[in-house]
């Protein structure tokens, strides 16, 4: 079943940034969590967005939440991007497309390639149930930020 509003959210379990395997269920006892997707590291959108997300990470903390940013990229590139733009939250490795697809967050083909994530956003509540999603089709539109901040306020 694809991830949708008020679904139980698809579990995964990837490894991050810095080699830690991270599963979904395991992270929700600490509270919700929003799990966004993004293209690829080290392009111009991608590093804005998660530079925004870097800039607001406190914020979404003191709701609470745990953020989790996903990509096809191989976890040592995700650390060098993590590196980079001191990013300071877990970067995940669907290097095998496995969650994306689950998410239903992934082009057919982007820019030549197949299999690449959607810029998405999903808040998963402690529950594991989906209570915001946003599936760009369009990778320079980024998520709302407010709207992820109001999800998380409702929960």
């Amino acid at each position: 079943m694809p991830a949708e509003l008020n679904v139980k959210a698809p579990d995964f379990e990837l490894q991050s940034n810095k080699g830690e395997t991270i599963k979904l269920s395991d992270k929700l006892a600490n509270g919700p969590a929003v799990v966004i997707f993004f293209p690829l590291a080290f392009t111009g959108v991608c590093t804005e967005e998660m530079c925004e997300f870097r800039d607001s990470l406190g914020e979404l903390n003191s709701l609470n939440a745990q953020l989790f940013a996903i990509s096809v990229d191989s976890r040592f590139a995700l650390n060098a991007f993590a590196e980079k733009n001191n990013l300071e939250f877990p970067l995940l490795s669907d290097f095998n497309k496995e969650v994306s697809k689950a998410y239903d967050a992934q082009y057919e083909t982007f820019l030549g390639m197949k299999g690449v994530a959607k810029r998405s956003a999903f808040v998963v509540d402690r529950e594991g149930v989906i209570r915001y999603r946003f599936v760009s089709e369009d990778a320079k539109v980024k998520p709302n930020l407010d709207e992820i901040r109001e999800a998380l306020k409702g929960l």
